[in-house]
């Protein structure tokens, strides 16, 4: 069984977003090697969290306990790939990420900003200045 048949070479890698990072099961699904496969490529020493970059390693991210999941960006996972596994054609993939809290309250944000604008444009024609705008109001001020 030969390597190239073992993976398509377009799951290299696999990208969320562009600043998403991959956890070490997509990391394994993505180069379709072993889950102590990966953790032997990978870049770790247990006397130190967060060694120098070694290119002929597989890199993670900074990590700030022991305790924290090793997480890789997108493009190391590329990187490592073509780099050190001799994969020819590397591709990026780029999907869409499960929608998150913050990415829904910005949606409800931009569909009131919307929603103002719209009866914005539909208002008549805005004077151009304060002083006329004062005039055509038909209240008293307070």
């Amino acid at each position: 069984m030969s390597e190239s048949s073992d993976f398509r070479s377009d799951a290299a890698a696999v990208l969320s977003q562009s600043d998403a990072l991959v956890g070490i099961d997509d990391v394994q699904k993505s180069l379709n090697r072993s889950r102590a496969s990966v953790y032997r490529y990978t870049n770790t020493d247990p006397r130190n969290l967060n060694p120098v970059f070694n290119p002929r390693k597989l890199n993670p991210e900074y990590r700030s306990d022991q305790k924290d999941p090793l997480l890789f960006h997108p493009n190391e996972v590329a990187r490592f790939a073509k780099d050190v596994l001799r994969i020819k054609e590397v591709t990026v993939e780029v999907l869409n990420s499960p929608s998150t809290a913050t990415q829904q309250v910005l949606g409800a944000i931009l569909d009131e900003l919307r929603l103002i604008r719209a009866r914005l444009d539909g208002l008549p024609e805005a004077p151009s200045d304060l002083a006329s705008r004062r005039d055509r109001q038909e209240r008293p001020a307070a």
